[in-house]
């Protein structure tokens, strides 16, 4: 009796473990990390391309991947999503766990492949929204859980940024900014008060959470890697830094 207890508990584990969604000892990484990335129309093309190179740049670069393997897991699971308007959200690029310089290379090819869009508004607060749901269908389980928001504008479109953020902060979320600071942001619109403390005031939040600010899309690369290098290592420092 006792050895088919203990068969049909090793059949019940063994076919949890295969449950969709259900992370396993294997999935498990130091961080869940969504880059959240704006594509509204104040972003052209050659911005536009800038920030993609970025991206794969940082994410291939070995400094980074030797921080990702410095963790106690040595790996991470990251999705590119990008957002623009309230009506426009997508994940680009789904989960995917990176713990090695081939990982990141793939992802960083993978992304060179993937078409963009372009459109109106900027919605950081469904860019926000939307980031949480990601977090909430990954197939991983991190130890920490962080939202990555660039963009060049403020919002204007949506839900007041703010309550998206706190909500996102309510659940253990930490929300981290790239505010690109070119000269022509929000469709040509001046803003109140510089970008960057627009985002130190009213879209980064969580404990340690920080911003880079990009002083153009020409070192938006700069940027993004010294952001990645911070979060991976889950770092202390300023709340606000420049590339």
């Amino acid at each position: 009796m006792r050895r088919r207890s203990l068969l049909a508990a090793g059949g019940l584990a063994a076919a949890a473990a295969l449950l969709p969604g259900r992370a396993r000892a294997e999935e498990a990484v130091d961080v869940l990390l969504v880059l959240a990335v704006d594509v509204s129309r104040s972003i052209d093309e050659d911005e536009a391309r800038l920030q993609r190179e970025g991206y794969r740049a940082a994410m291939s670069d070995p400094k980074v991947v030797e921080a990702l393997q410095g963790g106690i897991l040595g790996a991470i699971a990251v999705t590119y999503v990008e957002w623009a308007g309230a009506e426009y959200q997508r994940q680009v690029l789904p989960w995917q766990r990176i713990g090695s310089q081939a990982e990141a290379n793939r992802w960083s090819d993978m992304l060179a492949e993937a078409p963009r869009a372009s459109l109106s508004w900027t919605s950081i607060s469904a860019g926000i929204d939307f980031s949480v749901r990601m977090l909430a269908e990954a197939p991983f389980e991190g130890t920490r859980r962080v939202i990555d928001i660039s963009g060049d504008g403020v919002n204007n479109s949506g839900g007041p940024v703010e309550a998206a953020r706190d909500a996102a902060v309510a659940q253990g979320i930490v929300i981290n900014g790239l505010p690109i600071m070119n000269d022509n942001p929000t469709f040509g619109r001046r803003l109140s008060i510089p970008l960057d403390r627009y985002y130190a005031e009213s879209v980064i939040g969580g404990a340690g959470a920080f911003l880079v600010a990009a002083e153009s899309f020409e070192s938006f690369g700069v940027a993004v890697r010294r952001k990645l290098i911070r979060e991976i290592a889950g770092a202390g420092g300023p709340v606000m830094n420049y590339a």
